[in-house]
């Protein structure tokens, strides 16, 4: 895939921490944005590739690097994150707002080519400020062992 100015692109599934991202590369270069997300909790971490299939992700955080904003590849990860939904049976639960204003302008596409979204609950908010939470203590933890160890 290429963004607006015609440069490949790439978008990886990126999972193992309490929190998973889309990430978006161009050009086989580092990564300039991501959408980050949780797993429900009936999705669970089924698999290597997220949430088990039938579960739901809270899609909670998308952002591009400014340097490389006007290339539409907030929109290249919010579609690919979609599809992949599509692919894996996940339920969308958009808290993001980037992913809440597509699915209310293209809902009816996603659901048409068998996606399923649903609308957030406090029990998906209190989820995405846990696994926050446990990234950062985790991020604390690793800071502090690589600084013992030096």
């Amino acid at each position: 895939m290429k963004d607006k100015t015609g440069a490949p692109v790439t978008v990886t599934l990126n999972t193992g921490g309490p929190i998973g991202a889309y990430a978006v590369q161009i050009d086989g270069g580092g990564v300039v944005g991501r959408a980050d997300f949780v797993d429900g909790a009936e999705g669970g971490s089924g698999d290597d590739d997220g949430a088990a299939a039938g579960g739901d992700r809270v899609f909670f955080h998308t952002e591009v690097d400014e340097e490389f904003g006007g290339r539409g590849l907030a929109g290249i990860l919010v579609r690919e994150a979609l599809a992949d939904s599509i692919r894996k049976n996940i339920v969308v639960v958009p808290v993001c707002p980037l992913f809440a204003a597509h699915l209310e302008k293209h809902g009816d596409e996603f659901v048409a080519d068998g996606g399923v979204f649903r609308q957030p609950a406090k029990d998906d908010i209190a989820q995405v400020t846990q696994a926050v939470k446990e990234q950062r203590a985790a991020a604390r933890e690793a800071r502090r062992a690589n600084r013992a160890s030096e």
